[in-house]
């Protein structure tokens, strides 16, 4: 067929075909243009991929492999009154197979379908809640696992991102779930006010944040759910909920941190403080003894404070100490427990260039660009990493670091940098915090899936003395029944789900495997 262009000619291929190059050439096809649209005749016919072939064979003639070429004519004969459709809807409406689907953003994981929507109101997420069978949340896709993950269709709230009121002798803010940390704390700021803690990127939705339990560093900081203080939420038959902490208690605490399983959070109320300045001082070669006797005095020099480490030496390689200008002590020393003080900015892996980090050298800044380990400005790359993390008892940290130390010639060769955070205690039922103040060891992996897969039952049993609890948007492989003896409010949680979801519209691989399962 013609081209409205101007000469080129188009072949129509089965898309089970086409799906095969469209593997084979791993994007090339998309990235210049020669998958030219994609087309369903009807229910009794698979799909159909629209490709430029002699656009392709300009290009790189070599990927052209022997393929069953449709002509015009026999696919009209197929598709009979449906090729009068024209090729308008949404991209997001489309059955499976015909559209490319997203991935998370370090790339290890690609979302089972292309059945993608972006309300941009809570009557549009109303609206397709009641459609659809089954549907799933997605936020900013930072999670490592399937957790937002759904075979059917995925609801993602990038465009629900206002700050929807601030409550200034309240204390409170009220913003969409869609709308990330870095865009809110700077409007926060300019107000007068701020939050009590960020996690170490902050490129992430609130929304997704609270539901997982992501967290930031502190002994006396909570993780970031902790400063919920109410949620507004469509459940399973399109209807909207609020809860808040001061009228919903126990109701509450279940469902702030609820795995994506209560339904689609569509606002959130956070608490709110005085805004004000911090400084990050960094020190390089802490030895690993010093943590045996200081630790707590260590985790607790600053308002936030970081260990990195790589397990290959006797000596930790980073402290990042995020201190509070005129209420924390300031950390100009040359010396921080036998570590020396950095004379440059750094980046966590030492290696790596700093200028994506933050501002380090005790230079005082606002508080939501110290808090976080990287600038808002720099977009994170679909980098090659995987991440786990687990939360042990602060009581049990030093412990439970000599017992992965123990495995530092295994772990070293597929790990980029260990991160070790101190977490306060909360209330929220299903947080790795509830009711423990906690200290996490976090792994950025290389991205070797299958070594990595390998080593985490090895660094779980080793962590299995002191009940460690997961993160639940990273790589784990603890067992249904493990998490369960780890979660005492876990059956009752389940409950409380069923209440809102009795038929399981929310629910994934994820959870049926680990909380169902």
């Amino acid at each position: 067929m013609r081209s409205a262009e101007g000469g080129i000619r188009n072949f129509f291929i089965p898309s089970s075909e086409g799906a095969r190059l469209a593997v084979l050439w791993q994007g090339w096809v998309s990235a210049r243009g020669v998958c030219v649209n994609a087309f369903t005749p009807n229910t009794y016919y698979s799909p159909y991929l629209l490709f430029n072939f002699k656009k392709i064979r300009q290009l790189n003639p070599t990927l052209l492999q022997p393929i069953s070429f449709m002509e015009r004519k026999t696919f009209i004969q197929l598709s009979g009154t449906a090729m009068a459709i024209p090729f308008l809807s949404p991209m997001s409406t489309w059955p499976l197979g015909q559209q490319e689907r997203l991935k998370n953003w370090a790339g290890n994981l690609t979302y089972s379908t292309g059945n993608v929507f972006y309300p941009k109101t809570v009557e549009e997420v109303q609206a397709l809640v009641k459609k659809h069978d089954k549907i799933k949340t997605l936020g900013t896709r930072h999670c490592f696992n399937n957790i937002a993950d759904s075979k059917d269709n995925l609801l993602s709230t990038r465009d629900m991102n206002k700050v929807v009121s601030l409550d200034a002798k309240g204390h409170t803010v009220t913003v969409e779930a869609g709308i990330k940390y870095g865009e809110l704390a700077p409007y926060l700021d300019k107000k007068g006010f701020a939050l009590h803690n960020l996690a170490s990127l902050p490129h992430i939705s609130v929304g997704g944040s609270i539901t997982t339990a992501t967290h930031g560093s502190g002994i006396k900081n909570g993780n970031l759910a902790s400063a919920v203080r109410g949620l507004e939420v469509v459940i399973a038959d399109g209807s909207v909920i609020h809860l808040t902490k001061a009228a919903d208690g126990e109701k509450f605490n279940a469902a702030v941190v609820g795995l994506g399983a209560i339904g689609v959070i569509t606002k959130v109320t956070l608490a709110i403080q005085p805004t004000f300045m911090m400084r990050q001082n960094v020190f390089i070669g802490l030895p690993v003894a010093q943590l045996k006797d200081n630790f707590e005095k260590i985790m607790s020099a600053g308002y936030s404070v970081s260990l990195f480490y790589d397990w290959q030496t006797d000596r930790i390689n980073e402290v990042w100490i995020k201190s509070r200008v005129g209420t924390d002590a300031e950390h100009n020393q040359p010396e921080f427990y036998g570590a020396k003080a950095a004379t440059k900015n750094l980046h966590p892996i030492i290696a790596l260039g700093a200028e994506n980090c933050t501002e380090q050298m005790g230079v005082p800044g606002p508080w939501y660009e110290r808090l976080p380990h990287f600038k808002m400005g720099f977009t994170p790359s679909s980098g090659k990493e995987l991440q786990s993390e687990y939360f042990v008892p602060l009581h049990h940290a030093v412990e439970a670091i000599e017992a992965v130390a123990k495995l530092g010639k295994q772990i070293g060769p597929h790990l980029f940098i260990t991160e070790v955070r101190t977490i306060a205690a909360d209330d929220l039922w299903m947080s790795p915090c509830h009711k423990q103040t906690s200290v996490t060891i976090h792994f950025t992996w290389k991205q070797e899936t299958e070594a990595v897969l390998a080593l985490l039952p090895l660094i779980e049993k080793a962590l299995s003395p002191y009940n460690a609890r997961p993160h639940w948007g990273k790589i784990f492989t603890l067992s249904p029944k493990v998490l369960e003896s780890r979660y005492e409010r876990l059956s009752e949680f389940k409950k409380l789900v069923a209440g809102y979801d009795p038929h399981g519209k929310f629910r994934n691989a994820f959870l049926e495997r680990n909380i169902y399962g």
